[in-house]
């Protein structure tokens, strides 16, 4: 069974119904303690980062989850929850992040054209770094759904995918067991079912 972690942040229910489009079973977990009996981990997520990560430590999911992912346990986070990953964000401030992965977060606006419009918002290709099970069923090039307007930085170890916007930026992240996508899979049509079906599937790394 698949975890859907509720935190008071994320589209939550979008998420189950894709995961029942590739008949894989998901439910929506609110307490801390249920994140031990599912098999793999969804940490999904819109809005402001430090407000997300205040709610997940005061919810007691961000111990939970930690825990859960020192196990070896698949996460996959989305969007905000790809970025609640890293060690920080630099969004309104500074604020301290799960440290799964290394690397912080970042304003778009620091790297992109000026004169293209912020949040980006919209379908942009995928183009591979290097090799994620999440990807097996995607061609260089396919494209898939934006909604941010930070970015993931500084986190080279983990990149796997990267989109352009006049500037490149990264789309998805791995180590281990943890991944991310900045990408909103459930939005994504065909090609982001077939990444939830490949997380569905995917091995704990014990």
């Amino acid at each position: 069974m698949i975890g859907i972690i509720d935190y008071g942040v994320g589209n939550l229910f979008s998420l189950k119904s894709s995961f029942a489009a590739v008949g894989a079973a998901a439910e929506v977990i609110s307490d801390p303690a249920g994140l031990a009996a599912a098999d793999r981990l969804i940490l999904p997520g819109v809005g402001a980062f430090g407000d997300a990560m205040d709610k997940l430590t005061g919810s007691g999911m961000a111990e939970a989850l930690l825990a859960e992912t020192a196990k070896g346990k698949p996460v996959l986070g989305i969007c905000l929850g790809m970025q609640l990953l890293f060690e920080r964000s630099l969004e309104f401030g500074v604020h301290p992040g799960l440290g799964l992965l290394r690397g912080e977060v970042r304003p778009i606006g620091e790297v992109i054209d000026p004169s293209l419009k912020i949040p980006h918002i919209g379908w942009n290709a995928l183009h591979f770094v290097k090799p994620c099970p999440l990807f097996r069923d995607v061609r260089e090039g396919d494209a898939v759904y934006f909604v941010h307007s930070f970015h993931a930085a500084d986190c080279g170890d983990s990149i796997t995918a990267v989109t352009e916007y006049s500037a490149p930026l990264t789309a998805a992240v791995m180590k281990g067991s943890v991944y991310g996508c900045q990408f909103h899979p459930e939005k994504s049509g065909r090609i982001g079912l077939s990444i939830l079906k490949a997380f569905a599937e995917s091995e704990a790394c014990l």
